[in-house]
C-alpha cells in the first residue's frame, strides 16, 4: 500500500517475482575492460530514472510488460555487455564479464491512473519505491545485474518504466542509447539506427599516465573534512528535496541580474557556483564514436571565497562557471584519465561541494515503445550536494537537496529556512536558502519558492 504524509492518495501495487531478461540470441562470451573514466569510485552506484506514459487507442490490445520484455530482449543482442557482470582486476580495475545472464526485469500493476498521480509526475516522486522494487541483492556493483528494470501497468491503461543503471557501464546519454533500441525494436525494427560502440579505450589513460591540469574536483580531503564526509552520510536521510520550476518569463527575469555578454547564455547550468558536468562527446579534438554509450563527461570546478561570492551579483558566479567550459577539451578528458590510474581512482571531492548536470539532452521523455513519447522521462530526482535540472512541461525543472540538518542554522519546526554551506578545497561556497521569502543565492537573487503544500513556480 503506497501513502504519502503530504497526499491523501493511497494504492496498492502488486509485483510478480523478479525475473532475468537474456539476449533473444547467442552473443559473444569476453571479457570487456571499462575505461578508466567509468570506473572511478565516484560512479561506483546505480541511478535510477522513470518514464510515465498515458494509454494509447491504438495500443489497447497491447500488452507493455509483454512488449518491452520482447524488445530489451532482442536489443540486448546488441547491448550484450549489459547482460553481463562487473568484475574486479588488478588495481581495482573494473571488467565487463559478458556472461549473458541477463538484467533484472520486475512486472507489476498498480490501482491508480496517471491522473490521479498528479503532481508526483515530476521529482521528488512521492512513490518511487512503489515503481522501482529495489530487488534483495541486487544493488551491489560487483556480481550484480546491470540493469534492474519494472514497468508498471495502471488503471488507466499507461504504465510506467522505471530502470536502474549501475553507472559504472553508462551515463545518462548512454543510457538513453539503448532505450531508443529497446524502442526502436518494440516498434518493429530488426536493428537499431544507431548501433552501438564500446571502445572504451578512447577514454583510457595515456601510457605513461601524466596529469597535465588542476584538477580541484578530485583533491584529497583533510582531516577535519573527512569527519564530515561521516555526518553528510549520517543525516542524508533528514535532508529535504524539492523542485523548482522555470518558464521563458522567468528565465528572463534572471538574465535581468546577468551582464550583457552573458545573457545569451541557453543553459540553466550557467548559473550555478561550483562543478558542473560536462558532457565530452563532440569536443574539439576527442573522436567519441556517435554510438559510443561508456560515461563521457568530466566535472571541472570554480571556486570562490563565500564572502566574494555573496557579495558580488549573479553574473559573477555566472562567469565562473562559463570559464569551465572553455576547460572542457581532449587534453582535460585525458588528464582526469591519467590521475585516475596515478592516485587510484578517487572519489570527486562532495564535502562542501555542490555539483550539478544538465539533463535537457538526455532524451528520455523521446523513447518511444508504442505509446509514444512520456509524459514524464529523466531522473527520479537529486543526490546528496547534486542537482540535476531538465525539461518538463516545456518548463525547466530544477530539484535539488536543499534542507540538511546538521546546516550552520537548522530547518524550524515549519521546515522552513535552512542556511547550507558547500566547501571546495579551503574555500567555501555559501548559499542561504530561504524558503518563506523565496530567496536562494546572496539574498538577493530570487529563484525559487514554495508553499506548505507544493513547490510553486519562481517569479522574479
Amino acid at each position: 500500500m503506497a501513502a504519502s504524509s503530504s497526499s491523501p492518495l493511497r494504492f496498492s501495487v502488486k509485483r510478480r517475482e523478479p525475473q532475468l531478461i537474456v539476449p533473444s540470441k547467442p552473443t559473444p562470451h569476453e571479457i570487456k575492460q571499462l575505461s578508466d573514466i567509468d570506473d572511478q569510485q565516484g560512479l561506483r552506484f546505480h541511478f535510477p530514472f522513470v518514464m510515465f506514459y498515458r494509454s494509447h487507442p491504438a495500443m489497447k490490445r497491447k500488452d507493455p510488460v509483454k512488449v518491452i520484455k520482447e524488445a530489451l530482449g532482442k536489443a540486448l543482442v546488441f547491448y550484450y555487455p549489459f547482460a553481463g557482470r562487473i568484475i574486479e582486476g588488478p588495481r581495482s580495475k573494473l571488467l565487463v564479464d559478458c556472461t549473458g545472464e541477463g538484467i533484472l526485469f520486475v512486472e507489476a500493476d498498480a490501482g491508480v491512473t496517471i491522473d490521479q498521480l498528479g503532481d508526483s509526475i515530476h521529482p521528488p516522486f512521492s512513490y518511487i519505491e512503489e515503481f522501482l522494487h529495489d530487488v534483495p541483492g541486487s544493488s551491489g556493483i560487483l556480481g550484480c545485474p546491470l540493469l534492474l528494470i519494472q514497468v508498471t501497468r495502471l488503471a488507466c491503461g499507461g504504465f510506467i518504466f522505471a530502470i536502474r543503471l549501475n553507472h559504472t557501464m553508462s551515463d545518462s546519454l548512454g543510457l538513453s542509447k539503448f532505450l531508443n533500441t529497446v524502442g526502436e525494436v518494440a516498434l518493429g525494427a530488426s536493428t537499431p539506427s544507431l548501433l552501438p560502440v564500446w571502445e572504451r579505450e578512447i577514454l583510457n589513460a595515456r601510457n605513461p599516465p601524466r596529469v597535465t591540469c588542476v584538477h580541484r574536483e578530485y583533491e584529497q580531503l583533510t582531516h577535519t573534512e573527512a569527519s564530515i564526509v561521516m555526518t553528510l552520510q549520517e543525516h542524508e536521510k533528514d535532508m529535504a528535496h524539492r523542485s523548482f520550476f522555470f518558464g521563458p518569463s522567468e528565465l528572463k527575469s534572471i538574465r535581468k541580474h546577468i551582464p550583457p555578454h552573458l545573457q545569451k547564455c541557453s543553459n540553466f547550468e550557467d548559473v550555478v557556483r561550483l562543478s558542473v558536468v560536462i558532457n565530452v562527446r563532440g569536443k574539439q579534438g576527442l573522436k567519441v564514436p556517435i554510438g559510443y554509450y561508456g560515461n563521457a563527461f568530466a566535472y571541472p570546478t570554480a571556486i570562490s571565497k563565500a564572502g566574494l561570492l555573496c557579495q558580488s551579483p549573479l553574473g559573477y558566479a555566472l562567469e565562473l562557471v562559463t570559464r569551465l567550459q572553455t576547460q572542457m577539451n581532449e587534453e582535460y578528458i585525458k588528464s582526469v584519465a591519467d590521475l585516475m590510474v596515478l592516485k587510484g581512482r578517487p572519489h570527486y571531492r562532495t564535502v562542501w561541494s555542490f555539483l550539478i548536470a544538465d539533463a535537457t539532452r538526455v532524451g528520455l521523455g523521446d523513447i518511444d515503445f508504442g505509446w509514444g513519447k512520456a509524459v514524464y522521462g529523466g531522473l527520479i530526482g537529486a543526490r546528496p550536494c547534486a542537482s540535476y535540472h531538465h525539461w518538463y512541461n516545456y518548463c525547466w525543472e530544477f530539484s535539488f537537496i536543499q534542507a540538511p540538518t546538521f546546516a550552520s542554522e537548522p530547518l524550524d519546526k515549519n521546515n522552513n529556512y535552512c542556511q547550507c554551506s558547500w566547501k571546495t578545497c579551503d574555500v567555501k561556497l555559501s548559499l542561504v536558502l530561504n524558503e518563506t521569502t523565496g530567496f536562494v543565492g546572496s539574498g538577493r537573487h530570487w529563484i525559487g519558492k514554495r508553499d506548505g503544500k507544493k513547490d510553486s513556480t519562481a517569479r522574479a
